[in-house]
């Protein structure tokens, strides 16, 4: 087994400063406040700097990045609200990259690079930056960049080739040095340069991390010339025992006990059989333990999660039910331990790929803790999401021979909650992400998007509906390879306390003639089309279609009120048919009044 900490997760407690405590270890109140707040502006103001001046929309638009500062032993001190599945894991990249180089044999500008999977990383598109932060002289801290590149080679756009072996993904690199002494490390440049289909991104997205990472320099360096670097120091370790007491105190909340649940891959891309992932939580008191003894072996597929992206999904899925309002640092690691068993899909090793690890496979860790966490505290815990992010992406030839690579992300519904239902088409809680604004899309790529609006009847029905997904569809103006990965093809996300599943997700490809064809998932005959699709051709005026899920349902369908079923009905949320299937409700499709004799039959007391 593989025993990691992990970042504990939030609540819904408010923060409540204890000054007594705070003067008790050393630091006022006020200072204390001041210096957190610099800490988290910091990592605000390196998002703000990021995404300003990167080029690819990825990052300018599309968010897929994340930043966080790091004291002098590597203990995460702040992030800011970007992807939470890059946080957890850049911890360990920061780590990989200083055991290659040693703080003795760095100085002030450098900055170390890597994307490897198996050295802290995720999937290769995720490229970590790591900076060193000097104050005369002397090390304080660490900041880190992660962001997601459009493309780094490989077998297929964006590294989707779903191969059986991480080559087929792209340009795999360990940690190197790619800023001396503040300059530019032109060799290792060329390299990746050389090695994308978006030559024309790189170097400009090189730059804008650069500059988010001397923004956290800048930060740092100027609190403490104001307060001093001792003070600084103490209170980074200060803020990080607070957050520990205020996550421990809200798992002790929480009731002791044994809880299983688990869920599923639909395929690896090589078979039709289910890939499964088991966990075990055990809460002891202020402590708990995340086991996921049980869980399929290593895939053939491109579906592996390396062991830091297994810990950041296991990380954002446990923050929304422990405290919320905690400063987030290296105080919620503390309290949780993760099993990782050797040889499961869920602790990748060379040469095993792992495209689909941030996307597919975190989600559906996400969807198994909270199943797990819903036998536990059924009132607290919602419906499942659509569980995906639906990533797509598509090396594109324009009318006039220009190629360019172009990526989206289509969202789906959140769970129903036990106090309201669902958030439609949002993206999953793998990444604070957007999807391409049809306007940029338009105007960078040879594309024009045709529909983009919910889906009826894609809800998980519950008392509390999940939210809807959406229904998206996009054209080629030239032609195009698509390459995607995505899920619950089989069926949809399971809902929580009685709430029941949303409907399927559903891949098709619309010819310029007007043929059209299932490509992912089932088609009206029952036949079933894998979804992790590798460069599937499209031929000018070919239209792109997908469907995807919304939310599982919380509570009992049957307890929704007939009112609230019938303004569904009216924003044609479900149908007339879904309202009578799945909640009883008994709709006149002349009057769109409710039939109330025929309803209470369907819905005894």
């Amino acid at each position: 087994m593989t025993a990691m900490p992990i970042l504990a997760a939030k609540t819904t407690e408010a923060r409540g400063l204890d000054p007594k405590a705070i003067e008790a270890e050393g630091l006022d109140p006020i200072t204390f406040e001041v210096l957190r707040s610099v800490f988290e502006y910091a990592c605000d103001r390196m998002t703000s700097v990021l995404r300003r001046s990167s080029f690819s929309p990825i990052l300018s638009d599309m968010l897929d990045f994340s930043n966080a500062i790091y004291d002098g032993d590597l203990q995460l001190l702040a992030q800011a609200a970007n992807c939470p599945i890059h946080l957890a894991a850049m911890k360990f990249s920061a780590e990989a990259a200083i055991r290659k180089f040693p703080p003795a044999t760095l100085q002030e500008g450098d900055v170390l690079l890597l994307n490897d999977p198996y050295q802290g990383g995720t999937h290769i598109n995720d490229v970590s930056f790591i900076m060193p932060i000097y104050h005369r002289k002397a090390l304080i801290g660490y900041a880190v960049s992660r962001g997601h590149w459009m493309d780094l080679g490989g077998g297929a756009a964006g590294g989707q080739a779903f191969g059986t072996h991480i080559a087929s993904e792209g340009l795999r690199l360990p940690p190197v040095k790619i800023y001396r002494g503040y300059k530019v490390n032109e060799e290792i440049l060329d390299i990746i340069v050389s090695n994308t289909r978006t030559p024309h991104f790189v170097k400009g997205d090189m730059q804008a991390h650069f500059a988010c990472l001397r923004a956290a320099e800048q930060e740092l360096q100027r609190a403490c010339d104001r307060y001093g670097a001792p003070t600084v120091c103490k209170a980074m370790k200060q803020i990080q025992r607070y957050t520990e007491r205020m996550v421990r105190a809200s798992i002790e909340r929480l009731p002791n006990g044994i809880y299983d649940a688990e869920d599923y891959a639909d395929t690896d891309g090589f078979s039709d059989q289910p890939v499964k992932i088991k966990v075990r939580l055990e809460i002891r008191d202020s402590d708990i333990i995340v086991d996921f003894a049980g869980t399929d072996p290593i895939c053939k597929g491109a579906i592996n999660s390396p062991p830091a992206n297994t810990i950041s999904a296991a990380l954002y899925s446990l923050q929304f039910f422990l405290a919320p309002s905690a400063p987030q640092n290296q105080g919620m690691f503390n309290p949780i331990e993760v099993r990782i068993p050797k040889g499961c899909w869920l602790n990748a090793e060379w040469p095993a790929p792992t495209i689909g690890c941030t996307t597919l496979t975190a989600s559906k860790i996400t969807s198994a803790i909270w199943q797990a966490l819903a036998k536990a505290v059924p009132e607290r815990v919602t419906g499942s999401t659509f569980s995906e992010c639906n990533w797509f992406v598509a090396a594109c030839v324009s009318p006039d021979g220009r190629s360019d690579v172009f990526s989206d992300l289509t969202a789906g519904g959140w769970g129903g909650t036990p106090y309201a239902d669902g958030m439609s088409v949002t993206m999953d809680p793998l990444g604070n992400c957007m999807n391409m604004p049809a306007e940029a899309a338009e105007l960078l790529f040879p594309i024009a998007y045709e529909a983009f609006d919910l889906r009826q009847d894609s809800a998980g029905p519950g008392q509390h509906r999940g939210g809807l997904g959406a229904n998206f569809r996009v054209r080629f103006l030239g032609t195009a390879e698509l390459s995607m990965e995505t899920s619950r093809t089989f069926e949809g996300s399971p809902g929580s306390n009685g709430g029941g599943r949303s409907a399927v997700q559903t891949s098709s490809h619309l010819k310029a003639d007007g043929r059209a064809s299932i490509i992912g998932g089932l088609d009206k005959a029952g036949g079933w089309h894998n979804p992790l699709l590798a460069a599937h051709p499209f031929e000018p005026g070919d239209s792109f279609i997908f469907a995807s899920t919304g939310g599982g349902g919380w509570g009992n369908p049957l307890s929704r009120p007939v009112e609230d079923v019938l303004d569904d009905v009216l924003d044609e949320y479900i149908s007339l048919d879904a309202a009578q299937r799945d909640y009883g409700v008994v709709i006149d499709a002349a009057t769109m009044t409710i039939d109330r004799t025929r309803t209470a039959e369907l819905r005894p007391l």
